[in-house]
């Protein structure tokens, strides 16, 4: 018997012979009135030597692995008559109380048996032990840095959105104050075109640009359009021309507009005569148009 088999077993050899010395001294006391003590004494020990028997074969079948339910319903019988002759006798000694309290004590030593065999088929050798230890063990391990991967990468994330939040709440302001800044502009932009005096002002201002319009109202001073800037693509190497040349290509260019209805700008005149392919300084450009108007 090792140490751990003695666990379980040590209580229960110790509970079965208590019962038996019980069993075996009431049956002695309680039969010895009635008839000789030594029918009496046999008659104790058949009860103690039958329920022995049976532990007995069945801690050999245990041994075996093996079970018998006729055996052990046999010892449990015989528990019960051990117990049934400490009630019967409590019940019938004036101290009654006294011998009920130790009645239990043949059904707690099967109980106790039966608690052994258990133990017995469920008892592992330590070599299973310890490598159950080592797997519990490992597992325990792994659960550990598992946690603490995700802890390091909850953190690292909730750093990386902290700073993206931060970074976008400062662009949110500078986008806001930099929207403020040119609806200002634009506000004054628009109140300084659609000013009365204002207009009257920049008409004076473009009326020797923009001969033949009259009155304030049909001034319009347009206010800038933001937006891409597509890049003009380079012209080609032209030789210069002369002033009656150009003074031919505005007047030719005035004369189409004037059969179309329309009475043109100096403004128009050089985006026409530019979009034509033509190319001339802007002094020049508008001395000859000066000289075909005047004329």
């Amino acid at each position: 018997m090792n140490a751990r088999n003695g666990k379980t077993v040590l209580p229960a050899v110790a509970m079965t012979a208590v019962s038996m010395v019980l069993t075996l001294a009431v049956i002695v006391m309680w039969l010895g009135t009635a008839v000789p003590w030594p029918v009496a004494l046999v008659v104790g020990l058949g009860i103690d030597g039958g329920w022995l028997a049976t532990l007995a074969y069945e801690r050999r079948l245990a041994a075996q692995g093996d079970h018998n339910p006729t055996v052990t319903a046999v010892g449990w019988c015989f528990g019960l008559i051990a117990a049934g002759v400490l009630v019967a006798h409590a019940l019938t000694s004036e101290t009654s109380a006294a011998w009920l309290a130790v009645a239990w004590l043949p059904i707690a030593a099967k109980a106790l048996w039966l608690v052994h065999s258990m133990w017995e088929r469920t008892a592992l050798t330590p070599l299973a032990l310890d490598a159950i230890r080592g797997i519990q063990q490992e597992a325990r391990d792994e659960a550990a840095v598992a946690r603490a991967r995700l802890r390091a990468e909850a953190t690292t994330e909730e750093t990386r959105l902290t700073a993206v939040t931060q970074s976008g709440a400062r662009v949110a302001r500078v986008q806001a104050k930099t929207a403020k800044t040119l609806a200002g502009a634009w506000s004054t932009l628009e109140t300084a075109r659609q000013g009365e005096d204002t207009g009257r002002a920049l008409t004076s201002v473009t009326g020797p640009v923009t001969p033949g319009v009259t009155g304030v109202t049909e001034s319009r001073w347009e206010l800038p359009v933001w937006g891409p800037v597509e890049p003009v693509p380079a012209l080609e190497t032209a030789p210069a021309l002369s002033d009656t040349d150009l003074e031919w290509i505005v007047s030719d260019i005035i004369a189409t507009e004037a059969k179309k209805g329309r009475s043109v700008s100096y403004r128009e005149v050089a985006t026409l005569f530019r979009g034509a392919g033509h190319s001339a300084s802007e002094v020049r450009l508008r001395a000859a148009w000066k000289r075909v108007v005047a004329a």
